[in-house]
């Protein structure tokens, strides 16, 4: 058996000034990775390309690899990017393979399309009509009706935080290395879940998660067949596209109705549950003053402070002063900041070197057209306390044993903040991001992270307590600051009388 295997992933904000060329998803490099190179990264590891070579290997296939390229989210992407690693996964098919294992996200946009895995897939099928393609997706995929035409095994992340990439490759897979008969059904709901709203720890996403995994469990009886992979989609509500928003897909051994019915009652739970998507927001000094009074009792671990309208995971820019300046006025002691994106910054500090005080421009250098934001840049005195290469190894649960590369970076310390700033967009997600940075969390009374829900994967056991804060940047909570002018409509809740109409 002969297999072609690769990554194309990227998660578009489409109100993000950050560009998207090539060299975004090579991680420093010219290109993204390729051939044997690919293998020897991913071999080992907790991601779905992980567990494509991991099913390749035990069954004995020929495994070609034309790329794996992964770039934080952020603009959509570059023609010219998107042709180079499209280009390539299109010619290994072309050449001949017995079946295709993608590691996609799902929300991919790119200059000339709105569907940029659609796109993918469609272009394969015209090289290969009838080769089996297995495809693994975020949780946040906006699902075009493209992917679910011309995919032949559809399964996505059932966690959030994503501490589940490599099940979900194995799901993506295995049905399509034992010749099922998948039979696969997709289909939509009229929403736009916040994205703070959307974690599989908490309801309403927590029982709509464990109902797909139920369905896989128990499949229909003997009398019928199996559920090969259940899937609900929250979606990306950042990305203003058509199909933006929830979706889900049921794929099953060779049963066209229970494929169906499962995936109309995934959707008609998320459906039933729309007003529990709905974020409520608090007022940025409200939160800090609630921090300063959680802050000074002795309870173990950090207060984390989310500064979640500027994640980069979500396209943010990460260099926002918003929250960082709050609490820097409200003197907020014994606090660790994670982390400012900075490069000018960055190389200031190492002009000056470890000891040296400073006084620099932080953060604030990009502008925001979409939301009408200037670059807002705060001055900010302290000692350059490290300067560090940046680059770590995952350690978990989330992307387990990948390397990470925050770019150069340095530790600035106010004394009162130790704040981190960086030069490649990295959301700390893993402990490992602290830890190169010579910085203990867990040893501190606050922590802020521009994060909004990845953190919890291997920075949730140390919390005491959270508090959310609403700062600025382009993936802010308030839909009411975004311009959806492609959307469909109505859909819920910008459209708070939208009907549960079912689209495909």
């Amino acid at each position: 058996m002969k297999l072609v295997i690769a990554q194309m992933k990227h998660e578009t904000n489409t109100s993000s000034p950050v560009p998207t060329p090539l060299a975004r998803f090579a991680h420093g490099a010219p290109l993204p990775l390729e051939g044997a190179a690919v293998r020897d990264a991913y071999k080992g590891t907790g991601t779905a390309l992980g567990a494509f070579i991991d099913l390749a290997d035990k069954a004995g296939a020929e495994a070609v690899y034309p790329i794996a390229g992964n770039a934080a989210p952020s603009a959509p992407v570059e023609d010219e990017a998107y042709e180079a690693m499209a280009g390539r996964i299109v010619a290994a098919v072309s050449a001949g393979c017995d079946a295709v294992l993608l590691d996609l996200h799902g929300a991919m946009v790119t200059r000339s399309f709105e569907d940029g895995e659609g796109e993918l897939l469609s272009r394969i099928r015209k090289v290969a009509p009838r080769v089996p393609i297995g495809v693994a997706l975020d949780m946040h995929t906006n699902l075009f009706p493209a992917m679910g035409l011309h995919a032949t095994v559809i399964a996505g992340y059932q966690t959030y935080p994503h501490v589940d990439m490599y099940e979900t490759g194995i799901r993506a897979a295995t049905p399509i290395l034992k010749s099922s008969r998948a039979t696969m059904a997709f289909g939509h709901r009229p929403m736009l879940p916040h994205v703070m709203r959307q974690s599989s720890l908490d309801s309403p996403n927590k029982e709509i998660q464990a109902r797909a995994k139920e369905m896989e469990r128990q499949g229909a009886g003997k009398e019928r067949a199996s559920v090969l992979a259940a899937s609900f989609f929250v979606g990306f509500p950042h990305a203003d596209i058509p199909y933006a928003g929830s979706s889900a897909v049921v794929v099953t051994d060779g049963d066209a109705g229970l494929a169906q019915t499962f995936c109309d009652e995934l959707l008609d739970m998320a459906w039933n549950a729309r007003r529990k998507f709905v974020y409520q927001i608090e007022p940025l000094e409200k939160s800090l003053q609630r921090a300063r009074e959680m802050g000074s009792g002795n309870a173990h671990g950090p207060v984390m402070l989310l500064d979640h309208y500027d994640n980069c995971a979500s396209g943010g820019t990460m260099d926002t002063m918003a929250v960082l300046g709050g609490i820097l006025d409200a003197g907020l002691e014994d606090v660790a900041a994670f982390a400012i994106f900075d490069p000018q910054a960055v190389e200031q500090m190492k002009r000056a070197g470890v000891g040296a005080r400073v006084t620099i421009p932080l953060g604030g250098k990009l502008e925001m057209p979409a939301l009408g934001l200037k670059p807002k840049p705060r001055m900010v005195t302290g000692n350059v306390r490290r300067i560090v290469n940046g680059i770590y190894r995952n350690e978990g649960p989330m992307a387990r044993g990948e390397l990470a590369d925050m770019g150069a970076a340095a530790v600035l310390d106010t004394g009162k903040v130790e704040i981190a700033v960086i030069s490649r967009h990295v959301e700390p997600h893993d402990i490992g991001s602290f830890r190169a940075l010579g910085i203990d969390p867990a040893a501190k009374r606050y922590v802020m992270l521009k994060s909004r829900v990845h953190w919890r994967a291997g920075l949730g056991p140390i919390a005491q307590a959270v508090i959310e804060c609403a700062g600025e940047g382009v993936c802010t909570s308030d839909y009411s600051q975004l311009k959806f002018t492609r959307v469909r409509r109505p859909v819920y809740p910008l459209d708070p009388e939208t009907r549960p109409r079912v689209t495909a």
